[in-house]
């Protein structure tokens, strides 16, 4: 039985890096793909002298050209963090755009099952909580946000435009907060920049009054969503999150317990434009069709990603 081949783009990125270690270790051939505008080869080096990993250099907004069969295609590609879309609208918006129809283009050329990455951001600021795959959102197109969730938005309804009129096996997942080990000491979103400015003695960077609400899931738990999505035969938009909501002040106070700085503090700042004041998953979906449902507390977590930011960041 031949070994299956997946195309994984954005491979050199936080979840990209991990999807990699995933699938090498269930035995498929990975070629991982990014431009490394987010990207960073230290997430993707140990892989290097694995025979199943191979790694090429491109922009997927660009003609994408891969040699061989393949089997399955996975969508990472994309700047995440607001610092990142906010300082690159145009390449996000491409990335969306060109770049998903360039993969979707690849994955009806191969004959490939392509699973491509939402967010949580189509919701923009929701009227509904917590937030099921039916609702439809409340999203400013032209607000400074409007760049990353509108190029959410063109990917999924790319997607099924070809799963729809040309018959690609589709996979759609909506990621809600992600953390853990490689993600970026400057990221910008809330729990790297939490981790840093409490290991730097810092202030953290608390907008409005801290009542706004996340859900952390942590990584391993998101992987393994994404797996058991490509793998199902469900082919519309899929939550896959943690429901464990929790304020933002709140957070900063486990952050600070957890890293025990005496120098850091709380530092309010005024609140973004469009930021969204709730963000908590339904994962009925993903419990009822896929069985999955997160494993890791946010103590459990918190703790690994600990470790990771401790060796990343010096402390002061």
């Amino acid at each position: 039985m031949a070994t299956p081949r997946i195309l994984i783009a954005g491979a050199a990125g936080f979840l990209g890096s991990h999807l990699c270690d995933r699938f090498i270790a269930e035995g498929y051939h990975v070629i991982g793909m990014d431009n490394l505008l987010t990207g960073d080869l230290n997430n993707i080096e140990h892989l290097f002298k694995e025979k199943n990993f191979e790694y090429y250099h491109h922009d997927i907004t660009k003609f994408v050209h891969v040699p061989g069969h393949l089997d399955y295609i996975l969508h990472f590609a994309s700047p995440a963090s607001p610092i990142d879309y906010l300082l690159m609208p145009i390449q996000t918006l491409k990335v969306g755009s060109l770049g998903t129809h360039n993969l979707l283009g690849l994955a009806k050329e191969k004959k490939a099952r392509i699973l491509v990455a939402s967010t949580s951001e189509v919701y923009g600021d929701p009227h509904v909580h917590p937030q099921t795959e039916e609702y439809w959102g409340n999203v400013n197109p032209v607000g400074p946000r409007g760049v990353y969730d509108e190029a959410k938005r063109f990917l999924e309804a790319i997607t099924m435009a070809y799963h729809t009129y040309h018959q690609v096996e589709t996979r759609i997942i909506r990621i809600f907060n992600t953390y853990g080990p490689r993600m970026r000491v400057n990221d910008g979103r809330v729990l790297p920049a939490f981790f840093s400015q409490a290991i730097r003695g810092e202030g953290l960077t608390v907008f409005g009054d801290g009542s706004q609400t996340r859900s952390f899931c942590y990584v391993d738990d998101l992987v393994d969503g994404i797996y058991r999505l490509l793998l199902s035969d469900y082919p519309q938009p899929m939550n896959i999150g943690n429901p464990s909501e929790i304020t933002v002040m709140q957070f900063a106070h486990e952050v600070l317990a957890l890293v025990d700085n005496p120098k850091a503090f709380i530092d309010y700042r005024p609140l973004p434009v469009d930021d969204p004041k709730q963000r908590q998953p339904d994962i009925t979906k993903a419990r009822t069709i896929l069985g999955w449902e997160p494993k890791y507390n946010r103590e459990e977590g918190m703790k690994l990603t600990y470790e990771y930011f401790k060796k990343a960041v010096p402390r002061n």
